[in-house]
């Protein structure tokens, strides 16, 4: 199966100030593709806070160092803003982790694990979701990689760029079929 890959352009997000630089940018898509990377904990016991969130439009691609910036308040009106749809996998687990950061309420938000269900598909993870309906791979090489790091490597910046992407293709993939008739249920 061929590997597919974010292809657009990464932004790191490193300090508060960019951090509401990129929501600014952000704000003026209707539709974003999100995900959270943290730390790998190889301890029992032992767990680590969000250390990066992904957020993607289709041609930009925007990591937010949550290890550096912590969960900044332009960062959560985007997650609260019900005008701006987040579509992601997990979003609960995700949303509880960053919770751990800050709280806020996220609205406008479409968890693809439940939509997926609604064309037959049982698979809840990326990497399969993504084969089934595109023919694709997603790698999964640097999901366990040091998220903490005091510089992303380029693998590391390119996985996480493709999860929240991906996750858009997904939505958009998942609209088409409904308008083909293809939904088994509303």
């Amino acid at each position: 199966m061929p590997v597919v890959t974010f292809e657009g352009k990464i932004h790191l997000v490193n300090t508060p100030q960019q951090a509401e630089h990129a929501v600014n940018f952000l704000k003026q898509f209707p539709l974003l593709g999100i995900d959270t990377e943290t730390r790998p904990s190889f301890s029992r016991g032992q767990q680590h806070k969000v250390a990066l969130l992904q957020v993607s439009a289709q041609e930009h691609c925007f990591l937010f160092r949550l290890n550096l910036t912590d969960l900044t308040l332009p960062v959560i009106y985007l997650l609260e803003n019900p005008a701006i749809t987040k579509v992601g996998l997990s979003l609960h687990d995700d949303f509880m982790m960053l919770h751990r950061r800050a709280p806020f309420e996220p609205r406008g938000i479409v968890e693809l694990q439940e939509r997926v269900k609604l064309f037959g598909i049982e698979e809840l993870g990326l990497q399969k979701i993504y084969a089934i309906l595109f023919g694709q791979k997603i790698s999964k090489s640097q999901q366990l990689s040091n998220w903490e790091a005091k510089e992303l490597t380029q693998p590391q910046q390119r996985y996480a760029a493709t999860d929240a992407w991906a996750c858009l293709q997904i939505y958009h993939q998942l609209q088409r079929l409904k308008e083909e008739g293809i939904c088994i249920s509303d």
